[in-house]
């Protein structure tokens, strides 16, 4: 009966450690940084590096110093990115502003930090190029098809039918906004059973070359990408969390100073991890469309927050400066 006491004793210490690491844990003297992000062209930072450590010549490893070991996860939307943050299975992670802010606010701010910016722009509103759609209030009665419930496309385009004067719900409303995945939204575009598609590179321009759209609506400045932090990891490696993020800062001057090698490299990367053939033509059109940059525009940010709230995303918020854990020069 003892031993069976101490058998339990110390497995509650060995599952409290773990839990107090957060899965960031110790293994034979390695410290592990799980690293998430979308096979979306906007995430272009993380696509470089995830390959960069698949060829053996880690961008962040080498930054990062001996003993840490990058590990690279990959979600589909910005919810299932939180969720993950959430239950401890990564880190840091690239992802729309406004599942962060959600996670925020959801987490009354105790969860996740914005720690620098990623991409500005690169997602759009698509319609067939025959539509006679032109504005929100034309929508009355439409569908339109986002990559995932309450991810930063469908915050944007719910915002968008919800000043044209329509009233929007999650469930339905005037128009009705269907989360969809981002690979399946080329077959309902093209079958016409939606009237548009409010997403992101590289599928905004798939949908122009492979599917016959035109954009509509252009989010050129609108803040597309972030990079968070877990407040746990935050606590807990401040030192390391600041290597990652100039490491990352380092990386997007790396990659606007060679976009022709930095778009081969994205298209190798997406076919890794869709298990599909990329047109770098879709690429070549998608790059120019948005801005990489590790600062962070904090009006645009504030816009994301009012949008959310509008959409029913928020019911409360606490003060936005909170979330964020930027340097200086990661303010714009």
């Amino acid at each position: 009966m003892k031993i069976l006491s101490i058998v339990v004793i110390v497995a509650l210490l060995v599952f409290s450690i773990f839990w107090s690491g957060g899965g960031d844990k110790v293994e034979e003297g390695v410290l592990r940084v799980r690293i998430g992000h979308f096979p979306n062209v906007t995430h272009a930072q993380a696509l470089v590096a995830h390959h960069f450590s698949r060829q053996g010549k880690g961008w962040f490893e080498q930054r990062l110093g001996p003993g840490v070991k990058v590990e690279w996860f990959v979600y589909n939307a910005g919810p299932s990115a939180m969720e993950a943050i959430f239950a401890r299975s990564i880190d840091v992670t690239y992802v729309g502003p406004s599942p962060a802010i959600n996670a925020f606010a959801r987490s009354d701010g105790s969860e996740v930090r914005i720690v620098a910016g990623a991409a500005d722009g690169g997602a759009a509103l698509v319609v067939p190029k025959d539509s006679t759609l032109k504005t929100g209030a034309d929508f009355r009665g439409k569908k339109i098809a986002t990559p995932q419930l309450g991810n930063t496309q469908d915050v944007a385009c719910r915002a968008w039918l919800t000043a044209a004067g329509l009233k929007i719900t999650q469930l339905g409303g005037d128009a009705h906004v269907l989360p969809t995945a981002n690979a399946d939204q080329l077959g309902l575009f093209t079958s016409g059973r939606v009237d548009g598609v409010w997403t992101v590179e590289p599928w905004v321009s798939r949908l122009e070359l492979e599917g016959g759209g035109k954009i509509l609506v252009d989010e050129k400045k609108a803040v597309t990408t972030v990079l968070v932090s877990s407040v746990r990891f935050a606590g807990a490696h401040p030192e390391l969390l600041r290597k990652i993020v100039a490491a990352h800062a380092e990386l997007t001057e790396w990659i606007n100073a060679n976009p022709e090698e930095a778009q081969r490299i994205v298209v190798a990367e997406m076919e890794e991890v869709t298990r599909s053939k990329i047109n770098p033509e879709i690429i070549a059109m998608a790059w120019p469309r948005m801005t990489l940059t590790s600062k962070l525009n904090i009006g645009s940010l504030k816009t994301f927050v009012k949008d959310a709230r509008e959409a029913g995303f928020l019911p409360r918020m606490p003060p936005v400066e909170n979330l964020l854990l930027l340097p200086a020069e990661n303010k714009n």
